[in-house]
């Protein structure tokens, strides 16, 4: 049974009480991402996620006061939201809301630290995206799909290391007042904390944060860039890669709109699994050509992205790497035909999504996350277990239509030096 409620100063709180463990897990979801950021600064989400661990205005060592509980933690940033969360023992609970609380309240705002962090990203970004193999794809492909005033059209790393060195501590101090703050917040606690004890903690420690003037989100009305030709757009780059990969891209449906949740178990069909359709029919079938072919989504609170990829094993021949994108996109238009997708392969696609869903149960981590990402929607945490459940094989081929044979499709082409 879910336990919610809402302080004064808008912190919404969700927590589910299991007396069978010892441990809880604290999650503090923040409304803010990459989507927030102007393109003259990118990577500034990703930048404060480091940042808050760097010290607040009561706890200059975040990590070891959780370590001294006996707890771990760690943190994430997305295109749309930034998450921090602690496993502790539940009778150490207090030491994970009150440094969750100091870092909510302020920051130290140490020019040590900025500095500090600054080289650590500027590090992250050489280390993910200029020195491994295949690293800038996620730039070209955003770059190519979306048009260059919405914020998806760069990932959350950024799109260039000078735009974190050029981060200044007044940067710091407005992105911090404009996003970090009860009232754009969601606290989930999942474990051994009963829902009355819970509350006076949290009131405790959370209650007397002031609420702060959240930045408004501007959302550009262009989204996609548009293409006239009927391959849609092409780009072809070199790199220090051993074997060309070919990523394709497709626009897809926001978060919770119609076809978002047909797009993922399209992917689930194609590539989830060893009796998925990318290897039954291409990696096993032509091992010769291609190589780790594999589809997902990127879904996000607007318009997202479903992708295709392969590595080309035969060669760095234009022949080779036509001839394995027709592979991947006769694939993709199979689907387009509800008459070819087996009631089987469904009922596959869903008992992997279930199986998923049911160990994310036993994780008090996945649950508290999954709670405090309903919370920020307004919705039932198994909302998309039930969304899953209704859809039809004629829903899927419909949702492939609508995809997969429109004309702003983006094909990258990574070849070697």
């Amino acid at each position: 049974m879910l336990n919610r409620f809402t302080l004064d100063n808008g912190l919404r709180v969700v927590h589910r009480y299991d007396s069978r463990t010892a441990m809880v897990a604290v999650d503090v979801m923040y409304d803010v991402g990459a989507r927030d950021e102007r393109r003259s600064l990118t990577g500034m989400a990703h930048l404060f996620e480091h940042l808050m661990f760097g010290g607040s205005a009561n706890e200059p060592d975040f990590n070891g006061a959780i370590e001294r509980a006996g707890g771990v933690n760690n943190a994430w940033t997305s295109p749309d939201f930034t998450n921090f969360y602690e496993v502790l023992p539940a009778q150490n609970i207090e030491a994970a809301l009150r440094v969750e609380s100091d870092r909510m309240l302020a920051l130290s705002f140490n020019p040590q630290v900025l500095e500090v962090q600054r080289s650590v990203v500027i590090e992250e970004f050489k280390e993910t995206v200029l020195n491994r193999p295949y690293g800038r794809a996620m730039h070209e492909i955003r770059s190519m799909l979306y048009h260059p005033s919405h914020p998806y059209s760069w990932p959350v790393i950024g799109l260039e290391p000078e735009n974190i060195a050029r981060v200044t501590d007044a940067d710091v101090r407005e992105w911090f007042y404009s996003h970090y703050a009860p009232d754009n917040a969601v606290l989930s606690v999942v474990g051994n904390v009963g829902p009355e004890r819970l509350r006076e903690l949290v009131e405790k420690w959370f209650a007397d944060i002031p609420r702060r003037n959240i930045a408004a989100r501007k959302m550009p009305a262009e989204v996609f860039q548009r293409s006239e030709s009927s391959t849609g757009m092409w780009r072809e780059i070199t790199d220090r890669v051993p074997a060309p990969l070919i990523l394709l891209a497709w626009p897809m449906a926001a978060y919770g709109q119609p076809g978002y949740t047909e797009a993922d178990i399209i992917t689930d069909l194609l590539s989830a699994g060893r009796a998925s359709r990318l290897r039954r029919n291409l990696i096993a079938r032509y091992p010769e050509l291609l190589t780790d072919a594999e589809a997902s989504i990127i879904g996000s609170e607007h318009e997202g992205m479903l992708l295709m990829d392969c590595r080309v094993t035969a060669g760095n021949t234009r022949e080779n790497i036509v001839r394995a994108r027709e592979c991947l996109l006769n694939e993709a238009f199979a689907l387009t035909v509800a008459g070819n997708i087996t009631t089987h392969e469904m009922e596959r696609a869903i008992n992997r999504f279930e199986a998923r869903h049911a160990a994310a149960e036993m994780s008090a981590v996945g649950m508290a996350q999954r709670l405090a990402a309903a919370e920020m929607h307004g919705e039932d945490p198994d909302i998309e277990l039930k969304r899953r459940r209704r859809v039809t094989i004629d829903d899927i081929a419909a949702c492939a239509r609508d995809i997969f044979l429109r004309s702003d499709m983006a094909t990258l082409i990574i070849k070697p030096e």
